[in-house]
């Protein structure tokens, strides 16, 4: 279990992480969600003391990171997956992990089978693509069998196979008992992945909750309209705009209405003699609930675009 406490951390006049309070828990898997530069990457490495916090504290099943005897055994974390020596190959990278923290050698070969490298053990890591450094990462995070693991946007350049292998991996880690937090921006794989969601927004909290139940509190109803031409869906965004909807571009020929029944929005086609190829209500999802709900955190935001004349 992961326990912060007032974590608070600050880089000259700016705070990067704001009075955090919340608990990871064992046997489900917690995403950690925010903006760019909300403090997801700090807050990990405080976790695991590569940064010291300026207030309050964070504890691993009730001590802090430096009272671990033999961290690597309680602790797994992915936090940079380039974090190695490019001249050592894999198999002797985590070597070297596992000698200095009294982990058996035999364990090198367990989690280089489990995470796929067994091929490439002798490979130099400097040589690996982004994704194999990734599983290169994992495996070493892996390595002296943790109950409490940490991964920092574990799926970065791995294909499809290999993010649903990571989304596999994370829930039957859990699934054994284990406190596994991750984070990601790839809001659909968080959906299926995640038990729970932690989201902070310029280092302070915004949400500590079930993934459904985050969903359902911070999502709005919303209908897709497809229609056959540009000049149609613009015609018809005017009008809904004139009944004071909220609309945005959706994909090629679509256009998302918030917070109005379709059978609303037909009406208002008919009456402009507009053809409508689509009308049906959308499934809240976790992308449009987090989209909702951190709207005012976001540090380097992009207005919505217009559709196309």
């Amino acid at each position: 279990m992961i326990t912060l406490r007032g974590l608070t951390k600050r880089y000259g006049e700016k705070t990067v992480v704001d009075g955090l309070t919340f608990a990871i828990e064992q046997g489900k898997v917690t995403g950690f969600l925010g903006p760019n530069g909300a403090g997801k990457s700090t807050t990990m490495r405080l976790t695991v003391g590569l940064d010291a916090p300026d207030d309050g504290e964070v504890l691993i099943d009730g001590r802090r990171y430096a009272e671990l005897r033999h961290p690597l055994r309680e602790v797994g974390a992915l936090l940079e997956a380039k974090a190695l020596h490019p001249g050592r190959s894999a198999g002797k990278h985590l070597l070297a992990m596992a000698r200095s923290n009294g982990i058996p050698a035999s364990r090198v070969d367990e989690v280089l089978a489990t995470v796929g490298l067994t091929d490439v053990a002798g490979k130099r890591a400097g040589l690996f693509s982004l994704g194999m450094g990734q599983r290169l990462g994992i495996a070493g995070a892996l390595l002296g069998d943790p109950g409490v693991l940490m991964f920092d946007e574990p799926v970065n350049g791995l294909d499809p196979d290999g993010v649903r292998w990571v989304r596999q991996l994370m829930r039957s880690l859990a699934a054994e008992g284990r406190t596994v937090f991750v984070s990601s921006h790839l809001m659909s794989e968080m959906q299926q992945t995640a038990d729970h969601l932690i989201v902070i927004g310029r280092g302070r909290l915004l949400a500590d909750a079930p993934v459904d139940e985050f969903i359902a509190g911070n999502s709005r109803s919303s209908v897709s309209v497809r229609l056959p031409g540009t000049g149609d869906l613009r015609a018809l965004q005017a009008r809904l705009r004139e009944t004071g909807a909220a609309t945005e571009a959706g994909g090629p020929g679509e256009l998302i209405v918030h917070e109005v029944p379709a059978s609303r929005v037909g009406d208002l086609a008919h009456e402009l003699g507009v053809r409508l190829h689509g009308l049906t209500d959308r499934t809240a999802s976790l992308e449009q609930a987090y989209m909702e709900l951190t709207a005012s955190s976001v540090e380097y935001g992009s207005p919505a675009p217009e559709v196309a004349a």
